[in-house]
């Protein structure tokens, strides 16, 4: 089983399901409407979101006779952890670069400036 993390980024690598997703974000939606602007059938449009379901990035409920698609917000704190974490490393990896390579100026210029007073 993969773990959700891997599911929903393996579901919004697909361009549509990520206009869908982006799509939702102005609110709930019928497959209907969400539907209308692809130039694919609903059944296609209703296999895309299968897959944003399964990753527990959308949920289908029931109201009346219709059943409205609607966004898991709660499944990007997931993703946005993940990528903090990353970046906070990524970001410690460039400052200790930058202290060395502001080290290795500050020798450089030191080396220059004894070398200019001889």
């Amino acid at each position: 089983m993969t773990d959700q993390l891997s599911q929903v980024f393996a579901a919004l690598a697909d361009p549509t399901r990520r206009d869908i997703v982006a799509r939702l974000t102005d609110g709930d939606a019928t497959l209907t409407s969400l539907a209308e602007p692809y130039a694919v059938s609903v059944q296609a449009v209703s296999k895309h979101l299968k897959v944003l379901e399964e990753a527990g990035l959308v949920t289908r409920g029931r109201v009346a006779q219709t059943r409205p698609v609607h966004l898991e917000a709660e499944v990007f704190d997931l993703m946005t952890k993940w990528i903090e974490r990353y970046q906070q490393r990524a970001e410690e990896r460039h400052r200790r670069l930058d202290a060395v390579l502001a080290r290795m100026d500050d020798d450089e210029q030191h080396t220059t400036q004894e070398g200019t007073a001889s």
